[in-house]
Order: structure tokens, then C-alpha cells, then sequence
């Protein structure tokens, strides 16, 4: 199904017609262009690639303006979207496929280079499924990333956060393939489903959905409709 990229803006409230309080999440999903289109009959599977913001170009001429600072787009990205009518390269570029519920949607939606897709492919009452990735923490020990109870505080313990025995010594004689270990937390790709969509605002390109979602302000997620 059809999907379109935003930005996370925060969590926020909003009351139904029973006057219940919702709490919501609010993404700013600006028009995505098209700027890649593959057919089922050749590839197998229908998609489109779709853009999202605006990355910095090269100046014409850098003659007494210093060294550019931050990363600027490629020749081939500027090339890559100029195929798509634009006169920028996107920051985000993400594939979306338009027929992955078989037998669910026999109807697959056409798309052409060049064409925009806006919030309007949502309806309030609509499930969506949320792609972003969560906030890195760092390196955590077992008790923040696998919330382990830990050791006891009194009667002379010295180990109140340390993992303990992580295995038998005689049998298996080796540490187990997934054992809760310390190590990096967050920073992962996580979808969440069956969300609902509370309110649209084409004006301002606001989708309203409830509950919470991956990642921080301002992070980059995939809305994408849920058959």
C-alpha cells in the first residue's frame, strides 16, 4: 500500500465527538515527488520511489567563500532527481511497495515520474503502520537494555547491577547464541502497526495518529497505509 515520508514533530492531544482525550503524535508529512516508478510485469513487484526534503547544491563559484561546510548533493543525485523534475536533490529517498498484501488489494495504484503524493492518501479511521528508528542510548548494561531485575542491595552484595553467571561451566561449556549481554541500545529500525489515524490537516500536512512511535523529534519515519 501507498505510503508517504515525514518528520516527527511530537506528541500532542485531541479530543473525539465522545469528548474523549487521545493522545497523539504528530507528523509533518510534506508533498513526496516521485521520482522512480517500477512495473510489476518487469521487476515482479510494483513500487515507487519517493523524495523528501531538500539537500544543499555546490556553488557556482567558490572563489574567495572559504571551504563549503556540510555535505552537499552529488552530481548523480542532482542527476536522479532531475529526472523527476526537480531542480534539488531530496534528503530522503525511500521505496514504498504498492502490492505487498497479495490477494488483499488486487488493485494496485498507478504512479508516474513527476506525479506528488500528499496526506490526502489518508482518511481519518485509516490503520497506518509507523517506521522510524528509536533513540540511541549508548552502551547500557543488562538492567536498562533487557530490564533485568538486577542483584539484591543488602546482606553484603557487591554486584546490585552486574549481570551474574551468564552459563553452565560443564554443560553446554560455552555461552548460549542470544544471551541478554550489555551492549549498544537503540538507535534500531522499528515499525509499529495497527495505529489509527485521528486527524488530517492538508493545510499545514499534519497527520494526527494515535499513540506513540519511534524515534526522536524532528526523526525521519514511513507512514505507510496497512491493508
Amino acid at each position: 500500500m501507498i505510503g508517504i515520508i515525514g518528520k516527527k514533530l511530537g506528541m500532542t492531544q485531541v479530543f473525539n465527538d465522545q469528548g474523549q482525550q487521545i493522545p497523539v503524535t504528530v507528523v509533518e508529512a510534506s508533498p513526496n515527488p516521485v521520482l522512480g516508478v517500477t512495473e510489476k510485469a518487469k521487476a515482479g513487484f510494483a513500487s515507487v520511489q519517493l523524495g523528501y526534503g531538500k539537500q544543499r547544491t555546490a556553488r557556482e563559484s567558490k572563489r574567495g567563500e572559504g571551504k563549503p561546510r556540510g555535505r552537499r548533493a552529488t552530481r548523480a543525485e542532482l542527476g536522479h532527481a532531475k529526472k523527476g523534475g526537480l531542480d534539488y536533490a531530496p534528503q530522503v529517498l525511500r521505496s514504498f511497495r504498492l502490492d505487498d498484501a497479495p490477494g488483499k488489494n488486487p488493485e494496485i495504484p498507478s504512479f508516474n515520474v513527476g506525479d506528488t503524493i500528499n496526506v490526502g492518501v489518508f482518511a481519518v479511521g485509516d490503520q497506518v503502520k509507523v517506521t522510524g528508528t528509536s533513540k540511541g542510548r549508548g552502551f547500557q548494561g543488562i538492567v536498562k537494555r533487557h530490564k533485568a531485575g538486577g542483584g539484591p542491595n543488602t546482606h553484603g552484595n557487591t554486584k546490585h547491577r552486574r549481570p551474574g553467571s551468564i552459563g553452565p561451566g560443564t554443560d553446554p561449556s560455552r555461552v548460549i547464541k542470544g544471551k541478554a549481554m550489555p551492549g549498544q541500545h537503540g538507535n534500531r529500525r522499528h515499525t509499529q502497526t495497527h495505529l489509527r489515524v485521528e486527524k488530517i490537516d492538508a493545510e499545514r500536512n499534519l497527520i494526527y495518529i494515535r499513540g506513540s512511535i519511534a524515534g526522536p523529534t524532528n526523526g525521519i519515519v514511513l507512514v505507510r497505509k496497512q491493508s
